[in-house]
């Protein structure tokens, strides 16, 4: 006669599922960081030990993951009574609920990998800002890759594990007790709140290479995490000076010939700006560009693809062109916010995107205030990322995809119309100004170089759906813009600036790659701005005022940006950052901020992205940098960024 099972046997019997779910969870996450690290071998340090340290480190955080999304079988385990979860439909229902989790477990798996083709980072703040636009991202994932497929792969492994499984997850229960099981789940929930004060997704980057770091991570940690974080306290998170010295060094940096400071109050950084040239009322197009980097452009000493843009090449001869321009940041809205409002990133979200962004001192308020017309463009829907609202909230008429006509276009997908049929709309708003005897000003957001590169057929001699052919058209597009555009009335009296939201790719063997930043810049009119090449750094936030101060405006700012070409050497500096990570670049040295950490400084390689670690840290440059940073988020959460701010 067998004897009865202990309530150890009972209580293993009854957590047999969960057992099984970890053995999976954690089987699938070493094999996605397996393919990972295969897939990104060139980029590794041949040092085993980094391979090493990748690989446990991320078990680790694989295990934090698993308590946190072991939840919800845990939770049923515990609940169910006994007799329900020994009974026939208890059995099929459980079973049910594990391969659920297995699918969820193999797509979150493939979600990781195809993510990781498109960013080389684990889930992060981009996968946190696409689940709010769930019908861009899920026509982004449709018109790119074979979702239903893969689905159906997905759901046949699925059926392959439960199947190899079916042995395993024999559901018993043969006398576990409702109190025996609550211990189980009380020393869970312990577990559960130790790991959350005691680990962060900071701790694993301890290895100089970047994606040693990423591999180190689990995408389903780093997701929450982002998650958490998608609003930095810089006060809170940051190296700090007190506010009053922050505040008395940033109007040192601002200080510039062209400025006079309006009050002294060492918060106001309001300036009257005095030009030194005859004002003139040009037409302005200011296009940014999708993911326009400067390794497609040739004349650029990050270039790596040669004749890929003809007609940018050519332009550069004809144009003012730019070649030491950094960008803000790594997604479109932080280019937005740097063209519009001339501030470095603050950290977290994009001010764009931030509540409390209205009325804040932009770029068009300058225009109107000279009685331009000025719009903002976009070949989607608006809606995304919030552009409509922050740009109609200060100063802009926002103009969307709803302006375009169907009749009038080429093609589309998901993200908008093709380029080409932007550029339509463009001109005929110009039109429209002209006609009302009205000078005007655009900024013009293009979208035909992003994933799933469609675009019209016939255009380049390259195949759809690929990154080259969609540069190669985007540059078409704009050349067929400034012929078409030289037909028109205003153009002799009309400047096109050229330039790019970011880069294609913001992945680097460091976590601040400056050659991921690096794009170019065209300020282009034939009547008015004679050709030439400017080699000094220069900073996305720079554009604005060094625009004004070729059309030679006096205006009133509380930008951050210098006119490039009133500002004495060697001052030139540029900000680049992630969501989290904030650097200043200025002479050969890069200054960091990382939540929780100190000031780090390195020394950039700015055709590789490469940076050594400085061993004496250049304390001007560390001040300079928490000044630049703490100041501009200090201003936009007391809302003293605003047009009627008064400062305190």
């Amino acid at each position: 006669m067998r004897a009865p099972p202990t309530s150890v046997q009972t209580l293993r019997q009854r957590f047999r599922p969960l057992v099984w779910f970890g053995v999976l969870f954690l089987a699938v996450a070493f094999l996605v960081r397996l393919v990972l690290t295969l897939r990104s071998r060139h980029e590794l340090p041949g040092a085993p030990l980094e391979w090493l340290y990748a690989f446990v480190a991320g078990f680790g955080y694989d295990l934090v993951t698993f308590v946190y999304v072991a939840w919800p079988l845990l939770l049923v385990t515990w609940l169910v009574p006994r007799r329900a979860w020994s009974s026939r439909w208890g059995r099929r229902a459980v079973v049910g609920l594990c391969a659920v989790l297995a699918f969820a477990t193999l797509y979150l798996g493939a979600a990781e990998l195809v993510f990781w083709n498109e960013f080389s980072a684990r889930f992060n703040f981009i996968a946190v800002d696409y689940l709010v636009y769930t019908h861009e991202v899920i026509g982004n994932i449709r018109e790119s890759y074979p979702i239903g497929t893969w689905s159906a792969l997905l759901l046949l492994a699925t059926v392959a594990v439960m199947v190899g499984s079916r042995r395993v997850l024999v559901v018993r229960d043969e006398g576990s007790r409702f109190l025996q099981r609550g211990a189980v789940v009380g020393v869970w929930l312990l577990l559960t709140v130790a790991v959350s004060f005691a680990v962060d997704g900071q701790m694993k980057d301890r290895s100089s290479n970047q994606y040693v770091n990423e591999l180190a991570g689990n995408g389903i940690y780093e997701f929450f995490a982002a998650f958490r974080e998608n609003e930095l306290d810089y006060a809170k998170y940051y190296p700090t000076l007190p506010d009053k010295d922050a505040f008395a060094n940033l109007r040192r940096l601002l200080k510039t010939p062209d400025a006079t400071f309006t009050t002294d109050d060492p918060q106001d950084i309001t300036r009257t700006i005095v030009a030194n040239r005859p004002e003139k009322k040009l037409n302005v197009v200011l296009i940014s560009v999708e993911s326009l980097s400067g390794d497609y452009v040739e004349g650029l000493d990050v270039s790596k693809h040669k004749h890929l843009m003809p007609n940018l090449d050519a332009l550069a001869s004809k144009s003012l062109f730019f070649s030491q321009l950094y960008a803000n940041g790594t997604r479109t809205v932080r280019g937005l916010e740097a063209l519009a409002l001339s501030v470095p990133p603050t950290p977290g979200e994009s001010i764009v995107k931030r509540p409390n962004n209205e009325n804040l001192w932009s770029l068009a308020d300058v225009f109107n205030e000279k009685g331009y017309t000025s719009e903002f463009l976009y070949g989607g829907y608006g809606y995304f990322d919030n552009m409509n609202h922050f740009f109609a909230s200060n100063g802009y008429n926002a103009v969307d995809r709803d302006a375009i006509a169907d009749k009038d276009i080429h093609a589309e997908n998901v993200w908008g119309v093709a380029d080409e049929d932007l550029f339509t709309l463009v001109m005929k708003r110009m039109d429209d100004a002209y006609a009302a005897g009205k000078p005007y000003f655009g900024h013009v957001m293009t979208t035909s170089n992003h994933r799933p590169f469609t675009f019209p057929q016939g255009r380049v001699d390259l195949p759809q759906g690929s990154r080259r052919a969609a540069v190669k058209y985007t540059d078409w597009a704009l050349g067929d813009f400034l012929r078409r555009a030289a037909t028109k009335p205003w153009f002799d009296d009309t400047i096109f600036v050229i330039t790019a939201d970011h880069c294609a790719t913001s992945a680097g063997k460091t976590s601040l790659p400056v050659d991921r930043y690096h794009i170019p810049l065209y300020i282009y009119s034939p009547k008015h701005v004679a050709p030439g090449r400017v080699d000094r750094l220069m900073s996305q936030i720079d554009i604005p005022p060094t625009l004004l101060g070729m059309l030679g405006f006096s205006y009133t700012s509380r930008f951050y940006g210098y006119d490039l070409f009133r500002l004495e050497p060697g001052r030139e500096r540029a900000f680049l950052s992630t969501y989290q990570e904030l650097g200043y670049l200025h002479g050969d040295r890069l200054t960091s901020l990382i939540p929780r950490q100190p000031v780090k400084q390195m020394v950039p390689t700015l055709q590789s992205g490469d940076a050594v670690p400085v061993e004496h840290k250049d304390q001007q440059d560390a001040d300079d940098a928490v000044t630049y940073y703490q100041t501009a988020a200090y201003l936009f959460t007391h809302g003293l960024m605003k047009r009627n701010a008064q400062a305190r």
